[in-house]
């Protein structure tokens, strides 16, 4: 059996992929810390600013069906969802968090298209903001390197 490894963390080339991204609008400051840091690094790993399209969404329970659309489309190799949850006084940080990461799952599962997840679910403001750069780079690579290497297997 063949190595199927052209995606493999320290060789990733974007270059000829299209990806989504889907960002919610509630805690936009960080949201849009997130979305920088991984359209920078979808850049840095040679995907062309033309082939990287943004969407926004209000908020976090929004993301999945956005994401649903965009897979429906065939139109990209990868999705990225981005949101932040940050947890509350109730139950609704539960139900947030809970729904809008299965929600993102099933979008991938079901339209076989890899959805790198950087929704943040945190207990504070402070929490997300020291996760907001390297989840947002990281989910930049999940994105490449599962494409890349779900283009090998199939």
């Amino acid at each position: 059996m063949q190595d199927a490894d052209r995606g493999q963390a320290g060789d990733l080339d974007g270059s000829e992929l299209r990806i989504a991204i889907v960002q919610a609008r509630f805690n936009r400051p960080l949201t849009d810390a997130l979305r920088d840091a991984c359209v920078a690094e979808l850049r840095a790993l040679g995907v062309a600013e033309g082939d990287i399209v943004q969407v926004s969404v209000p908020g976090a329970l929004e993301v999945p069906i956005a994401l649903d659309a965009l897979a429906s489309s065939e139109r990209y190799d990868a999705l990225v969802a981005i949101g932040c949850v940050v947890r509350g006084e109730t139950y609704h940080f539960e139900l947030v968090a809970n729904e809008s990461g299965a929600g993102v799952t099933r979008v991938a599962l079901d339209h076989q298209i890899p959805v790198a997840n950087a929704i943040l679910t945190v207990e504070n403001e402070a929490q997300a903001w020291a996760r907001t750069g390297e989840k947002g780079r990281d989910a930049a690579r999940v994105a490449v390197e599962m494409a890349l290497l779900l283009d090998d297997l199939s």
